[in-house]
C-alpha cells in the first residue's frame, strides 16, 4: 500500500510535540565499547514496554502490538498488565512463563474477571508471532491495539483485519489467523482489533501465517528455551526463577537510548517510567553475569553513570531528573564490577567506569567519616535540586536512614542526627565493611588498569579503616557493635550488617566462628526454619513483620553468604545456601512471585504490601547456591 493510501485512512499521527530532551539524564560515556553494546541490545521485538507484560514492542520503531482485554457490557478493559502479589487486588493475575533473555521465546498465564488465557510469543526473523489459547471458553473479548510508543514518530491505522504501523523507512503490518469482529463499544480510541476468546488466536506481523506455523515455530522457541535451561541440571528450576524475574524486568528508557533492568515494572511504573535504585542495580548486574553479559555490562554502567556532580552514586536516579541529591547507598559497586572483570576479562569494563568508582570511595572518606568511623548521612542540598520522596524532610534522621538502604532498621530507633557532620549519631559496622570491601576491590581494578598510585592509596584507606573496625569487636558478646558516637556506647540492636566483617575480610577466623555459632545459629537471634532475618527474633521490632523490621531479604542472605566464602564455616554455610534456596522456591512455585522481601516465620512473600511480588534481588536467594555450585568461577 501506497503512503498517499495509507493516510487517506482513518489513521492516529504520532508526531512528537516537543523535545524529549529534558527528560534525558546526562551520562559520561567513554569506550565506544558500550556505544555498540547498548545500540545492539536495543533492537528487534520484546517487551520493553514497562507497563504491560504483554505488550511487544519492535524496536527501533517503537510500534507496539498491545494486547488488551474487555467483558462486553461490562465496565473494565485491561491495558496495563503487572505481576504482583494478591494482596494488591489487581484486576488481573500474571504468572509468567520461561522466556528468552532477548525477547525471542516468552510465555505467561494471564487470569481476567476468572477466565484464563495462555500467551506464548515468538520472533521469525523480523517479524512476531502471537500464540493466544483460552483455557476455556471466555465471556472476555481479545483486543489487539497497534501503537507507536514514547512518543516516536509513525501512523497506525487500520484497514480491514489488518492493524498498520507506518514509520518512515519501514510498514508493520499485524494480521491474524481469524477474523476480527466489530465491536463499537470498546473502551479504546486506539486501531484494533477485536476477537472473542473462544479458540487459539495467531496473531503475526509480515507475511501471511497459519496456526500451525506458527504454533510449530513457538514451540521450537519453547524447546530451545528449555535447552537452555537443562543444562544447569537439577538447579534448572530456582535458575530460571532467577533468569525469568531479570528477562521481564528488563525494559528500554526511550529518552535515554537505553536497554535496563530496574527492580521491578511496579516501581519504575510508580516512578513515572524508570527508577534504578543504587546496590539493588549492583546486584542484578552480578546475577545477570551469569547469563547475560551485555545486560550485566548496561546495568553495572549505567548505575555507575548515575554519579552526582559531589562525587557519589546516588540512592536513586529515576524520570525528569529526579535523583537523591543528598545521598549515597552502600558502596557495593567496585566489587561487582571487579567480580565481572574476573569472570569476563574485559578491560573496557574497567575503562569505562573507573573514574566514576574512585570518585565515589573518595568521596566517603570527606563526607561520612567521623574520628576514623563511617557514619550513613543525608548532607544538604540547593532548592532548586528535583527529589520525590514524600513522608521526610531532606537532610535529617531519616534520609540518613534511606542511605543504608536499610530504610527502618530498628539498628537507628532513637539515634540522633548531626547536623555539623551531617551524619548519624552512629558508627556502623556495615558501612565500614562495605567501605573495606570496596578499598580492596577497587585497588584491584586500579592494579589491572596499571594504576599503581591509586592503588596503593586505596589499600593504605582499607588498612585504616579495618584497624578502626576491629575496635568495634565485642568479646563479651562474640560480635561487632555499632557504636553511638554522641555517647560513646555500644549499640546491641542486632542485623545480619553485624556479620559483614567477614565480607571485608577485617575479622579472624576465632571471631568469624564465634559469630555463627553464638548467633548465626542463635535462635533467639537469627536461626530458624527460614533465615536470615533483618533483626533478631527476640528485638522489639521483629514483630512488626515490615520491610527490615524483622523481614529476610535475599541482599541480606547474599552478602553473609559472600562473607562466610572468606572464611572455614562450612556448617552456616551450607545451612545458609540450602534455606535460601527453599526460602525462594517456596513462592516461586506457589505463585510465580519472586519477592522484595520475606516472612521470618512462614516464609511467605506475599503476606504483606509493602513487599514487591516481582522484585529482581529477591532472586539473590537462589544465586547463591549458583556461586557455591562454582557457575561465577
Amino acid at each position: 500500500m501506497n503512503r498517499k493510501c495509507f493516510i487517506l485512512l482513518a489513521l492516529v499521527l504520532l508526531r512528537p510535540i516537543c523535545a524529549i530532551h529534558a527528560q534525558t539524564v546526562h551520562r559520561n560515556i567513554k569506550t565506544p565499547e558500550y556505544r555498540e553494546l547498548q545500540a545492539k541490545l536495543a533492537t528487534g521485538w520484546n517487551t520493553w514496554y514497562n507497563n504491560s507484560f504483554i505488550s511487544q514492542v519492535c524496536l527501533p520503531q517503537a510500534f507496539a502490538i498491545n494486547l488488551c482485554m474487555a467483558r462486553p457490557g461490562e465496565t473494565g478493559y485491561l491495558r496495563e498488565t503487572f505481576k504482583a502479589a494478591a494482596i494488591q487486588n489487581r484486576p488481573e493475575t500474571v504468572m509468567p512463563g520461561i522466556r528468552s533473555d532477548d525477547g525471542t521465546y516468552t510465555c505467561l498465564e494471564l487470569t481476567y474477571k476468572g477466565d484464563m488465557i495462555s500467551v506464548e510469543t515468538a520472533a521469525d526473523g523480523k517479524d512476531e508471532l502471537i500464540l493466544v489459547t483460552p483455557h476455556k471458553k471466555s465471556k472476555n473479548y481479545l483486543l489487539v491495539e497497534g501503537g507507536v510508543l514514547w512518543n516516536k514518530e509513525g501512523m497506525v491505522g487500520r484497514k480491514g483485519n489488518q492493524v498498520l504501523g507506518l514509520f518512515p523507512h519501514d510498514t508493520i503490518t499485524v494480521c491474524a489467523t481469524i477474523p476480527a469482529i466489530t465491536d463499537a463499544y470498546a473502551v479504546t480510541t486506539t486501531p484494533h482489533l477485536t476477537f472473542p476468546l473462544d479458540q487459539e488466536i495467531g496473531i503475526y506481523t509480515g507475511r501471511t501465517r497459519t496456526l500451525v506455523e506458527i504454533k510449530s515455530i513457538i514451540r521450537q522457541r519453547h524447546d530451545a528455551q528449555l535447552q537452555k535451561l537443562s543444562v544447569y541440571g537439577e538447579l534448572a528450576p530456582s535458575y530460571q526463577a532467577m533468569q525469568t524475574i531479570l528477562a521481564w524486568n528488563t525494559i528500554y528508557d526511550a529518552p535515554n537510548k537505553r536497554v535496563i533492568t530496574p527492580v521491578s515494572r511496579n516501581w519504575s511504573h510508580g516512578w513515572g517510567g524508570f527508577v534504578l535504585f543504587d546496590w539493588d542495580t549492583y546486584f542484578a548486574s552480578y546475577m545477570l553475569s551469569q547469563f547475560n553479559k551485555d545486560l550485566a555490562y548496561a546495568n553495572a554502567i549505567e548505575i555507575t553513570k548515575t554519579i552526582t556532580p559531589d562525587g557519589f552514586i546516588p540512592n536513586y536516579q529515576s524520570t525528569y531528573g529526579n535523583t537523591s541529591w543528598d545521598r549515597s547507598q552502600p558502596p557495593i559497586g567496585s566489587s561487582v564490577i571487579l567480580w565481572m572483570y574476573n569472570k569476563y576479562k574485559e578491560k573496557w569494563l574497567l575503562e569505562e567506569v573507573y573514574d566514576e568508582l574512585i570518585s565515589w570511595n573518595r568521596w566517603w572518606v570527606k563526607n561520612r567519616d567521623r574520628d576514623g568511623y563511617l557514619c550513613w548521612g543525608s548532607n544538604p542540598i540547593s532548592d532548586s535540586l528535583h527529589q520525590v520522596e514524600t513522608g521526610i524532610d531532606i537532610y535529617n534522621l531519616e534520609a540518613a536512614k534511606l542511605e543504608s538502604g536499610l530504610d527502618n532498621s530498628p539498628m537507628y530507633d532513637s539515634l540522633s542526627f548531626n547536623p555539623g557532620s551531617h551524619t548519624m549519631e552512629l558508627a556502623d559496622v556495615g558501612l565500614m565493611s562495605f567501605y573495606i570491601l570496596d578499598c580492596h576491590s577497587l585497588a584491584a581494578i586500579s592494579t589491572a588498569l596499571g594504576k599503581n598510585k591509586e592503588a596503593e592509596e586505596l589499600n593504605k584507606r582499607a588498612a585504616f579503616y579495618t584497624k578502626k573496625l576491629s575496635t568495634l569487636w565485642d568479646e563479651k558478646t562474640g560480635i561487632f557493635l555499632n557504636k553511638r558516637l554522641d555517647n560513646g556506647e555500644k549499640s546491641y540492636r542486632l542485623s545480619p550488617t553485624n556479620f559483614y566483617p567477614m565480607l571485608a575480610k577485617a575479622c579472624t577466623q576465632k571471631q568469624a566462628e564465634r559469630m555463627m555459632k553464638e548467633h548465626y545459629f542463635n535462635p533467639a537471634e537469627f536461626y530458624g526454619e527460614y533465615v536470615i532475618p533483618s533483626c533478631t527474633r527476640n528485638d522489639p521490632a521483629f514483630k512488626d513483620n515490615d520491610y527490615w523490621r524483622g523481614r529476610i531479604w535475599g541482599p541480606m542472605n547474599f552478602l553473609v553468604y559472600m562473607g562466610m566464602r572468606n572464611y572455614n564455616v562450612p556448617e552456616a554455610r551450607q545451612d545458609l545456601v540450602k534455606k535460601s534456596k527453599a526460602l525462594l522456591m517456596k513462592n516461586w512455585n506457589k505463585d510465580g512471585g519472586v519477592y522484595e522481601n520475606y516472612n521470618s516465620t512462614s516464609g511467605e512473600g506475599g503476606d504483606v504490601t509493602s513487599a514487591d511480588g516481582f522484585y529482581h534481588w529477591g532472586a539473590l536467594l537462589t544465586f547463591i547456591e549458583l556461586i557455591e555450585k562454582g557457575y561465577m568461577d
